[in-house]
C-alpha cells in the first residue's frame, strides 16, 4: 500500500486530488479491500464495484455534514476506509473490530445503520425532510443497487420522495441487473450535458423569459416544453423514475471518477429530487470476482493469487436443498420459493431439476410469503427458504395471509441464531420468539442434518397450516455417538436431578458439558426440544422431575421459548431453582461463533459454570 491512501486523514482531502491521483487511490483501495477480505471474509464483489463511485461521492459531498446512505451496506468498505477507519480496517468483521456494514455506533459519517435491503431511500427521505424542517441545507444521498431495487420498500420510498423540492439524490448502482435498457451513447452524452450548470441556468432563464412575452408567451413556452418532452422521451424513454417525480440522468460509466464527480457536483444545483443512474461492474479489478460475482459476493477467507477458498462439506442449507429435491421427486405439489437467495439457501440444484416449481421473487420477503399462501390455497405445498433475519419483514404476512387462513406453507428458516461475523443486522435471534406467537404455527429446531430431514418430512406430509423449520448457518457441531435422531417432539439424554432444556445446535455444547460434569460426579439430564412450538407438554412433565432447571436458548430472552417453558413449569407447581441463559439485550455484536457463544455464556465452559452455580 502506497502513501496516498495513508496520507488521507479527512474525507475532504479527496476533493483536492487530481484525476491521476484519484485513479491511483482507487487502485490502492481495491488492493486494501481484497487483502483484508481474503483474511477476514466479507462482501467482496459488491464493494469492488463501487470504489470509483465512492471516491466521486466523497469528492462532491461532505460526509460529516451531508448524509450518505449505502443500501444494504455491503457496498460501504471503501467508504469506511475513506471516512476515518483506514487504520482499523484490518479488524473488519472481527470480534470488537469494525462492522462489515454501516453503523451509527461506529462513525458520525454513518448516518443510518443498514444491513437489510431496500431501506436507503425511505431512511434518506426521512433525513431529508428532517433537514428541511430544521432549515438545514445539507444534502442527502441514497446509493441503491445490487438487487435492492427489487424490494417493495424501495418503491414506497421513491413514491414519496418525488414530492421533495431539492437536496435529495438517489444514485442507482446498476451492475448488470437489467433494470433499464441501454439507451446508447447519445443519451449518455445528453445526460452528462444536461447536468452542466450552463444548461440548467439557460433552461430556467429561457422558460421564465418566454412566459413574460405578451399573448403568445405562455403558449409558445408550453409548445417548446411539449417538443422538448417529445424529444426527451424519444431519447431517454419515459421511465418509472420520471413518472414518480424524479429528474433522471444517465446511465453513466460508474468507473469514470472525474465525470461522476462533475455530474454529482452539477446535480447539487438542481432543485428537484434526482436519480442518477450509473453502470458498474461487480467485482471490478479482481478477475475471479468479475467472472463469478455471485460466488465472491459474500465469501470466507480465500487465496488472492488463485481465487480459491476453503470448501467445506455439507451444511444445513445444502442438506435442506437436497432433501427438498427428494420430497419434490415424490410429490409434484411441492414447490420452492426464495427471495433472491437461491445460492445461499441451497436451492441451485432444485432450480435446475424442478425449474417449473422453483420461484425466485427477488428481494421481496413479504411478497414471497403471500405468494406462497396463494400457491397453498390451490393445494400446492410451498417451501419458502429465507434467512431468519430477513423473515422478520414478513411477520404480518405470516399471520394474516397464512395462519389466519390455515394454509399449508413451510418456511425454511435458514441462518437461525448466531451467524458470526455479519453481526447484529444478520443474526437470527428473534424468529423463535415471534413465531411462537403466531396461532397454530408449528416450529421445529433440529440440531443435526438427519433431524432436519425428518422435520422436512413431517412438515410436508404430517403437519397442517404454517410450519417453520429453523436451522443454523454452517455444518453440524459435536454429535455424541450415543445420540440417535428420532421423530419425537423431544428427546431426553442422560439422568440427573438437574435438567438442561435446549434446542438446535446448542445441544452440542450441552452434551459436552454433561459429559464433563459427569466425570466430576455431577449428573445432568438434557431435555432436547425438537419441536419448540407448541411446547411438548410431556417435555414440561419431564422437567418437573428435576430439582434444578436450566434453559439455554440461542435467541433473544424477551418473549423466548425459555420464558414460555418456565411459565408452564410454574403453572404446574414447580418450586425448584431455575435459570435462563439467552441473549439478554437481543442485539449481539459481530465476531466468530466461538467468541459470541462465550460472550453469551452458551459455550461448553460457561454451561458447566452455570450448572455448578445452580
Amino acid at each position: 500500500m502506497s502513501d496516498l491512501l495513508n496520507s488521507i486523514k479527512l474525507p475532504a482531502e479527496i476533493a483536492n486530488l487530481n484525476e491521476k491521483e484519484k485513479i491511483e487511490l482507487c487502485c490502492e483501495l481495491r488492493k486494501r479491500i481484497i487483502e483484508t477480505v481474503s483474511e477476514n471474509g466479507g462482501h467482496l464483489a459488491s464493494n469492488l464495484g463501487v470504489i470509483e463511485l465512492t471516491v466521486a461521492i466523497l469528492s462532491a459531498f461532505d460526509p460529516k455534514k451531508d448524509s450518505i446512505i449505502f443500501d444494504v451496506g455491503h457496498q460501504a468498505y471503501a467508504y469506511k476506509i475513506l471516512t476515518g477507519r483506514n487504520k482499523k480496517f484490518s479488524t473488519l468483521r472481527t470480534y470488537k473490530g469494525i462492522s462489515g456494514f454501516p453503523s451509527r455506533d461506529e462513525s458520525i459519517c454513518d448516518p443510518f445503520t443498514t444491513g437489510h435491503s431496500s431501506t436507503s431511500i425511505s431512511s434518506a427521505l426521512g433525513i431529508s425532510v428532517a433537514n428541511e424542517l430544521k432549515r438545514d441545507n445539507a444534502y442527502t444521498v441514497a446509493v441503491i443497487g445490487d438487487g435492492s431495487l427489487t424490494g417493495g420498500l424501495a418503491f414506497e420510498g421513491l413514491n414519496n420522495a418525488g414530492r421533495l423540492k431539492k437536496n435529495f439524490i438517489v444514485i442507482l448502482n446498476d451492475n448488470e441487473m437489467a433494470i433499464s435498457k441501454n439507451v446508447g451513447s447519445l443519451a449518455t452524452y445528453l445526460g452528462y450535458f444536461r447536468t452542466r450548470p450552463g444548461y440548467i441556468k439557460a433552461k430556467k432563464s429561457i422558460e421564465t423569459n418566454m412566459e413574460k412575452i405578451p399573448l403568445v408567451g405562455k403558449f409558445t413556452a408550453n409548445l417548446i416544453r411539449k417538443v422538448k418532452d417529445g424529444i426527451k422521451e424519444d431519447i431517454y424513454s419515459k421511465n418509472i423514475f420520471t413518472d414518480l417525480g424524479f429528474e433522471y440522468y444517465g446511465p453513466f460509466d460508474g468507473h469514470d471518477v472525474e465525470k461522476l464527480t462533475e455530474t454529482l457536483k452539477n446535480a447539487k444545483k438542481i432543485e428537484k429530487p434526482i436519480l442518477i443512474h450509473v453502470r458498474t461492474v461487480k467485482g471490478k479489478g479482481f478477475e475471479y470476482a468479475e467472472k463469478n460475482p455471485n460466488i465472491f459476493h459474500g465469501i470466507g477467507r480465500f487465496d488472492i493469487n488463485s481465487g480459491e477458498f476453503k470448501k467445506s462439506g455439507d451444511n444445513f442449507s445444502s442438506v435442506f436443498g437436497k432433501k427438498l429435491i427428494d420430497l419434490a421427486d415424490k410429490n409434484t405439489e411441492i414447490c420452492a420459493v426464495t427471495a433472491a437467495m437461491c445460492e445461499g439457501t441451497g436451492l441451485v440444484e432444485f432450480s435446475q431439476k424442478h425449474a417449473k416449481r422453483f420461484f425466485d421473487v427477488g428481494i421481496a420477503e413479504e411478497h414471497a410469503v403471500t405468494f406462497s399462501a396463494g400457491l397453498a390455497s390451490k393445494g400446492m405445498i410451498p417451501f419458502f427458504a429465507v434467512y431468519s433475519t430477513f423473515l422478520q419483514r414478513a411477520y404480518d404476512n405470516l399471520i394474516h395471509d397464512v395462519a389466519l387462513q390455515n394454509l399449508k406453507v413451510v418456511i425454511g428458516v435458514d441462518r437461525a441464531g448466531l451467524v458470526g461475523e455479519d453481526g447484529k443486522t444478520h443474526h437470527g435471534m428473534f424468529d423463535a420468539a415471534y413465531l411462537k406467537s403466531v396461532p397454530g404455527a408449528a416450529v421445529y429446531s433440529p440440531s443435526y442434518f438427519d433431524e432436519l430431514e425428518i422435520a422436512m418430512e413431517r412438515a410436508a406430509f404430517e403437519d397442517k397450516g404454517l410450519v417453520a423449520i429453523r436451522y443454523p448457518r454452517g455444518g453440524e457441531m459435536y454429535k455424541p455417538s450415543y445420540f440417535k435422531a428420532s421423530r419425537e417432539d423431544y428427546d431426553t439424554v442422560g439422568e440427573g436431578n438437574i435438567a438442561i432444556v435446549t434446542y438446535g445446535r446448542i445441544f452440542s455444547g450441552c452434551a459436552k458439558a454433561m459429559e464433563a460434569l459427569k466425570s466430576e460426579g455431577i449428573n445432568v439430564k438434557i431435555i432436547k426440544l425438537n419441536k419448540i412450538t407448541p411446547i411438548p407438554s410431556k417435555a414440561v412433565d419431564e422437567a418437573l422431575k428435576a430439582e434444578k432447571f436450566l434453559f439455554i436458548e440461542e435467541g433473544t430472552k424477551n418473549g423466548s421459548v425459555a420464558e414460555s417453558f418456565a411459565m408452564e413449569l410454574i403453572s404446574k407447581g414447580y418450586g425448584g431453582k431455575m435459570h435462563i441463559t439467552a441473549a439478554e439485550k437481543g442485539f449481539v455484536p459481530h465476531g466468530s461463533m466461538q467468541e459470541l457463544l462465550k460472550e453469551l455464556k452458551m459455550d461448553e465452559e460457561s454451561i458447566i459454570e452455570t450448572v455448578k452455580n445452580l
